[in-house]
């Protein structure tokens, strides 16, 4: 990293703590905007608990839209911690240090607003104890426990836990460094929390085996969950969702949507917290890097996927991606879901001089996650749309009403209400990793040249 600035730990506990021990005034106003943005949302769940699935736009063939296709955007999206956290951490990246913690918070509130989903789209909630407590015996009527959407649950809450539980590794030197710092009750919950932590050489050394450990264990997770997802549609009997392809393809899509992610959440953070000399050009010229060889590999399986479903030469198959191709409204989805997920980012990222412009990374890295949140649109519907050439409207255009659009608002809301509260507690930047960072940097001279350098015992 060539822009490394000299911080002391006086300087570091001062900048990363300022945010959970002052409030501005503009902190209010986004809780309250955030706020009626999450009313509304519950709101609208509470009237489709009350009345059914009615208020959505579905027909007789469409039955999965907008809240499955949040689901998988959010599954993706909280991707992003640990390819930005575990993945480098292993490979002893220098650059991820001011990056890991955001990329694990986001990790944690995606996965739990993608949870939320499912429950929703199933209309009767209580209904979903029949998945765990099977009550008719007599018929012998069980769930099935080999589906994917039994799975996916497992998954999913598996990896909620794991990621919380990184986090919170991680954030036992920061809570200690906070205890320490303050006094009356934010002495006492943080004291709480640090669970005793006081820098000990045994602490430490604890401390780094179980990230070591979670980093690695986590992986496996990682992969599994996004490849059940993908179950979820390629175990159905269904052109345009049948192809073994889906298992790379949606862990591969879900790294992109996810990295780019955390280029827009890092740029966010910068700019409200005044983090320049934490956040520097130089991790978005990183990030630029790593989402150029994760774009052009998600690019490579989506076209597997499209190559695949014509390979085939099946009349169905061939229907459904003319469906997203050629018909209108998909024809224009379809456009702008490529121009925005890498036709117009990729060749932009392979600029220096964009790479580290912030305002270039902030503004292509949400056009990657809208064009991601259209992939996974054009994913569903129109296979659904197609589903049968003898049903008498197999034809119909499925239009998503404005409840599922006030749906797609409340899931980016609770995800950055969540985010924004977790800033407000805990220090979003891990103090004890920018410390050890400080600590470990050097320069060197390599012939004429004096270049930055990590000295490691």
């Amino acid at each position: 990293m060539q822009e490394r600035y000299d911080l002391s730990p006086t300087e570091v506990n001062r900048d990363l703590l300022h945010f959970p021990l002052h409030t501005p005034l503009w902190f209010w106003f986004a809780i309250f905007v955030l706020g009626a943005l999450l009313g509304a949302g519950l709101l609208a769940v509470t009237a489709m608990i009350i009345v059914g699935l009615q208020p959505l736009g579905y027909n007789n063939t469409t039955y999965w839209a907008v809240l499955i296709t949040n689901f998988v955007f959010w599954v993706g999206i909280s991707h992003a911690g640990v390819m930005i956290s575990a993945i480098l951490r292993l490979s002893q990246a220098e650059w991820r240090r001011p990056v890991t913690r955001a990329a694990e918070v986001l990790t944690v509130f995606a996965l739990a607003t993608a949870a939320i989903f499912p429950l929703i789209h199933a209309g009767r909630q209580w209904r979903l104890v029949y998945w765990f407590m099977p009550y008719d015996f007599a018929r012998g009527i069980f769930p099935d426990v080999r589906s994917a959407l039994i799975w996916d649950p497992s998954a999913i809450f598996t990896y909620l836990t794991s990621s919380a539980l990184f986090v919170y590794v991680a954030l036992v030197p920061d809570l200690a460094v906070a205890r320490d710092q303050t006094t009356g009750w934010r002495h006492r919950f943080y004291a709480l929390m640090a669970l005793g932590f006081h820098g000990s050489a045994r602490q430490w050394r604890f401390q780094a085996i179980a990230g070591i450990l979670l980093s690695a264990l986590i992986l496996p997770v990682f992969v599994s969950v996004h490849t059940i997802v993908s179950f979820d549609f390629s175990m159905a009997l269904l052109p345009g969702w049948h192809t073994t392809v889906f298992g790379p393809y949606f862990v591969i899509g879900a790294v992109h949507s996810g990295v780019s992610a955390v280029a827009t959440l890092m740029a966010v953070l910068r700019r409200i917290f005044h983090l320049e000399r934490y956040i520097t050009p130089d991790h978005f010229d990183a990030l630029g890097r790593l989402l150029v060889v994760v774009g052009t590999a998600w690019l490579f399986f989506f076209m597997m996927d499209f190559y695949f479903g014509l390979f085939m030469q099946e009349p169905t198959e061939v229907a459904v991606w003319q469906l997203r191709i050629f018909q209108m409204p998909y024809t224009l989805l379809f456009i702008v879901f490529i121009l925005a997920s890498y036709i117009i980012p990729v060749p932009v990222w392979l600029f220096r001089r964009a790479r580290r412009n912030i305002a270039v990374m902030f503004w292509t890295s949400i056009l990657v996650n809208v064009g991601m949140w259209l992939e996974r649109y054009i994913l569903i519907v129109p296979p659904l749309s197609a589903k049968q050439p003898f049903v008498f409207t197999w034809n119909e255009v499925y239009h998503p009403q404005l409840i599922e659009w006030l749906l797609v608002l409340f899931s980016f809301a609770l995800v950055s209400s969540g985010i924004l509260l977790f800033s407000k507690i805990f220090p979003i930047i891990p103090l004890f990793d920018i410390k050890e960072g400080q600590i470990l940097k050097r320069t060197v001279r390599i012939g004429r040249v004096t270049v930055p350098a990590v000295i490691r015992e």
